[in-house]
């Protein structure tokens, strides 16, 4: 077991419990079939003890002054769910048929999200190993997976987690998970993790009852922002940095993606994304690790390159401004936050700066926020941005879950897939994407039923301004049904008629695509547009230059640039006398 602050530990006498509860003299540890047994406080907070006769398989809770028994809040396994004992554990035992693994470079990535539960029926880290052939064979090469941190309840998007060193035991052992990881890396898979820093669930986290988590110096839209700069947070982010730590050491994960980075508040004179940034990295050594953000205020400081073009904090952000305008090309829905993405008259220009400077709005006044939005981005690399036309939030933010995308006309569906695959920025599919798969994928979780009410209501008024919310048959989140709806049906995989095509875009992303990102400039893309044409060009690597053409639009469109741009290596439409005709996507390389 990795020698961490926080957690059981093997030594030569035995294992040692550690708890850090400041706010209580005394705390006593319960293993299971025994007595209650003090712990002895040791200063700073921290409450010992080292028990002779623990071994592997060891439950164990501590119990306050009270008399409240609580779980390890760094348990690395919790067999019967959040309230219930922790579990002692020993990864040191995982023999890696990997070992030598060390990732893959940035611009190799193909990111696939996917939530374990609903991957397969079985729901399990076990049964996600059996799909990864499939994955392989599409072209995927890493997996960003939902949290897996032990949340309450039977089904959950992950994003109510409170113990967040344990993978949720819905899905399997922490070594299922880990047999999951090294069985993604022998096929050239990277793995990814969503984690969730800026809230706690509310059910389950014990942390407050001992040890200062929360601070009212801060509000976020879950109550009280955590502790990062407060009396005590030292701990606090200590906890927090070593989790992230923790996954890439133990599980040998290649990175994260972290959930709503703009809910962290923090004042000190660090940031805790800036140290988690650094600790992380030195952690992993000659590793390839990537640092993803999901960022409300498109911040593009965290995205800086250094005088060479590395990374320095952050590698890459979820690019909703590219998801919202393909939408809105696709479905023609302009409702809610898409009505500030629609361009008159059919215009493809938001499309257009989106493909070529990552964020549409830089620092410009955004309507259905009441309030400006981002910063300037057109001066970082493509790679420095993810685009998909799916993912978990997307889809679960309408009232009935639908992948309204896979009702689409085909020729729409192609085209919006051919602009985004082929693209220089980091291409991620949804689970199910590549197949046109329709099953839905609504919010779901599972409290005890006054925080299920909440819940219902929660949902209700926080989107309130999308349709549908206010709907009397509106999907009931906490219902069973709810979570087997979203789980996909892979019966329909061999009838596609998309796979086929996803292969494709993929195979020749990376045969033409991906040699020229690696080193490729930063700030020179341009874009055109006239009506539904678009024209972007990307200067890249090896002196190349990587055009696109395109009318996504249902009528003709005039070329908006008539010069020849070198080889075509993708044609989807084409053109008459001049004009695409509907639904036209043609890429090209040139020389510089």
């Amino acid at each position: 077991m990795t020698q961490m602050t926080f957690g059981p530990v093997f030594t030569e006498e035995g294992i040692l419990f550690r708890l850090w509860a400041p706010l209580h003299e005394s705390v006593s540890l319960k293993i299971e079939g025994a007595d209650p047994r003090p712990m002895q406080k040791v200063g700073d907070g921290w409450h010992h003890c080292t028990v002779a006769d623990g071994s592997v398989g060891t439950r164990y809770r501590f119990v306050l002054p009270d008399g409240l028994e609580i779980p390890d809040p760094a348990s690395r396994f919790q067999p019967q769910d959040v309230h219930g004992p922790s579990e002692v554990v020993d990864l040191s035992f995982c023999r890696w048929k990997t070992s030598d693994w060390i990732g893959r470079p940035w611009e190799e990535m193909v990111i696939y999200e996917m939530h374990i539960g609903c991957f397969t029926s079985e729901g399990t880290f076990k049964a996600a190993i059996e799909r990864l052939d499939h994955l392989q064979a599409l072209g995927v090469t890493a997996l960003q997976i939902m949290p897996l941190s032990e949340f309450p309840g039977r089904y959950s998007w992950g994003y109510d987690g409170v113990l967040p060193y344990a993978p949720d035991s819905s899905y399997g052992r922490p070594e299922d998970f880990m047999a999951l990881v090294d069985a993604a890396h022998q096929r050239g898979i990277s793995v990814f993790l969503d984690v969730v820093y800026n809230h706690f669930g509310p059910d389950g986290n014990y942390i407050p009852a001992y040890a200062p988590l929360f601070t009212d110096h801060h509000k976020t839209p879950w109550g009280n922002g955590i502790n990062y700069d407060g009396d005590g947070s030292e701990m606090i982010r200590e906890f927090i940095i070593e989790n992230a730590i923790y996954w890439i050491t133990e599980f040998r994960l290649d990175g994260f993606r972290f959930d709503a980075v703009h809910a962290i508040k923090d004042d000190s004179a660090e940031h805790l994304l800036h140290a988690l940034a650094h600790r992380v990295r030195a952690a992993a050594g000659d590793r390839h690790v990537h640092l993803i953000v999901e960022n409300e205020e498109n911040d593009s400081d965290l995205l800086q390159r250094d005088e060479n073009g590395e990374v320095k904090l952050f590698t890459a952000q979820w690019n909703d401004d590219v998801h919202h305008v393909l939408h809105i090309t696709a479905t023609g829905e302009t409702f809610g936050y898409y009505a500030d993405y629609a361009d008159y008259a059919g215009d493809a220009g938001k499309l257009g700066r989106a493909l070529a400077e990552g964020f549409v709005f830089q620092g410009e006044h955004m309507p259905y926020r009441g309030a400006s939005r981002g910063r300037p981005s057109g001066h970082l690399p493509p790679t420095a941005f993810i685009s998909f036309i799916q993912n978990h939030d997307q889809i679960g933010n309408r009232a009935l879950g639908d992948r309204v995308l896979a009702s689409s006309p085909a020729d729409v569906v192609k085209a919006v897939a051919a602009i985004y695959l082929l693209a220089p920025e980091i291409p991620m599919l949804f689970m199910g994407e590549e197949w046109g798969a329709t099953e839905p994928f609504p919010f779901f979780c599972d409290f005890d039923e006054d925080l299920n009410e909440k819940v219902r209501k929660g949902r209700r008024e926080e989107l309130s301004r999308l349709p549908g919310f206010d709907a009397d048959d509106l999907l009931d989140p906490t219902a069973p049904s709810t979570f087997a709806a979203a789980k996909l049906d892979w019966s329909k995989l061999a009838s596609s008629e998309v796979l086929g095509f996803y292969r494709t875009l993929l195979d020749l992303r990376h045969r033409r695509i991906v040699p020229l990102l690696k080193g490729a400039g930063a700030g020179n893309a341009v874009y055109r547009s006239a009506g539904s044409a678009l024209a972007v060009d990307w200067t890249l690597a090896q002196n190349r230059r990587l055009h696109l053409h395109a009318n996504l639009g249902a009528e003709a469109a005039p070329l908006v640039s008539q010069r020849s741009d070198g080889e075509t290596i993708f044609r989807l439409g084409g053109s008459d006398g001049g004009n695409l005709v509907p639904w036209t996507v043609i890429w090209s390389i040139s020389e510089a």
